[in-house]
Formats: C-alpha cells, structure tokens, sequence
C-alpha cells in the first residue's frame, strides 16, 4: 500500500478523508484508532499519524483519554473561514499574475481542460478533488510559501464544507465558467481582472456553505427526532 510519493499515514488520512467527505463517517462519529487500523490491515502507528493529519486540518477532533470525532462546523464558524479564505485566494492570484512561471500556467491550463472535459462524468469525490487542485496551484504559483501554506490550511479546514456544498450544488458550467475566467486573467497576468473574476467566483461561497450546513443540522435533527418516536 505505501508508496515513494506518499507515507503510509498520508494515504490512510486520504481514506479517513474521502469517508468523511461520503458521510460514512459523519460529524460527531467515533474513529476507532484499533478498529480503523484493523478494517484498512495497517498497523495502529500509521493510523495514529492519519488521525493527527486530519485533526491538523480540522477534520477530526482530538480528545483526551477518549476515541477522536469527526468535527462539526457551524455556519459562523465557516462564514469566518471563507472571509479569510477570499483574501487569501485574490492574494494569490494576484501575486501569481506576475510569480507564475509560463510552465506553471501552462499546467493550470491543462488542469482547467482537463476538469472541463470530465467534470460532469467523474465521482463527485473525484470532481471536488480537481476544483481544489485548481485553487491550491493557483496558490503555489504565487512563490509565497507562507502564503501558500495558509491557504492550504484554511482550505484544509472547510475541505468538507466545501464538498458538501458542491455536492448539493454541483454545476459544471458555472465552474467551468469561473475557473476560465481566472485562468484568461492570470495568462494574461492582468491583476484586476483576475481579482474580479476570483471574488465573483467566491461571491456566494459563505452564504451557500452556511445553506449546506444548516440543511444537513436540520435532517440530522429530523432523523433524531423520528429515532426518540420510536
């Protein structure tokens, strides 16, 4: 299972991930240190490891003496995330319009066509998973590894927000439509197109986001409800 490019540990974290992202593991859920090792035949070492990664990104939280859960964001705690995460996406793209290298773009293009050519057809998982890529190298061409690695972290953080809004709102015109219009600004590295296409893209994210979760608190609450009737 483990790899050159990847620690043992980096892989389980993307299967813990992808499980919360699928709500087979939904917010508030137990994970097992021994039992999760167990069902993926690892050890309880890398397994720790995986745990302490998505805690890092605010996917889990740790508890002492006590089995980690899955975290639960409320829609203030994410409509602060978006507001840092906005700044720090036109940041990057505007510092990107002068840093990004020409094979840098030439990269981001192809990312761009390859998610307009497959976005409808791929697992929504899979579909999410390219849209974030497209943010996280537009960060990593702006040269600031500060910067970049923030960005990484709050996008870490509302990394299921994020999916379960998509999800519910999944629309590859829009998507297409957006990520196009930053791409032609940054290969034309034209820092206020691009600031304008990065806000209109990120306009409704916290109000959506917010939607989302309150859509899924309310069916969570429903289905405890009908649980007590029994």
């Amino acid at each position: 299972m483990e790899t050159p490019q990847e620690p043992l540990a980096g892989q389980i974290a993307a299967q813990l991930r992808r499980a919360i992202l699928r709500g087979t593991l939904p917010p508030g859920a137990q994970i097992k240190e021994r039992d999760s090792a167990a069902a993926m035949g690892v050890s309880r070492t890398p397994m720790r490891e995986a745990i302490r990664i998505l805690a890092k990104d605010g996917l889990v939280l740790l508890r002492p003496s006590r089995s980690p859960v899955v975290a639960h964001l409320t829609s203030q705690e994410a409509r602060d995330m978006v507001a840092v995460l906005q700044a720090l996406e036109t940041l990057s793209a505007r510092l990107a319009c002068a840093a990004a290298s020409d094979a840098e773009l030439e990269a981001l293009t192809a990312l761009h066509e390859r998610i307009a050519g497959s976005y409808s057809a791929l697992d929504p998982i899979e579909a999410f998973e390219l849209d974030m890529s497209f943010h996280i190298r537009i960060a990593e061409a702006s040269h600031n590894p500060a910067l970049a690695e923030t960005h990484g972290a709050y996008l870490a953080r509302l990394w299921r927000a994020r999916y379960l809004c998509g999800r519910l709102q999944r629309n590859r015109a829009r998507v297409v439509a957006n990520h196009d219009s930053i791409l032609r600004a940054l290969c034309s590295r034209d820092v206020d197109a691009v600031t304008g296409a990065v806000e209109d893209h990120l306009s409704n994210l916290a109000d959506d986001i917010a939607a989302a979760l309150e859509s899924e608190a309310a069916a969570i609450d429903g289905a405890t409800d009908l649980e007590d009737d029994r």
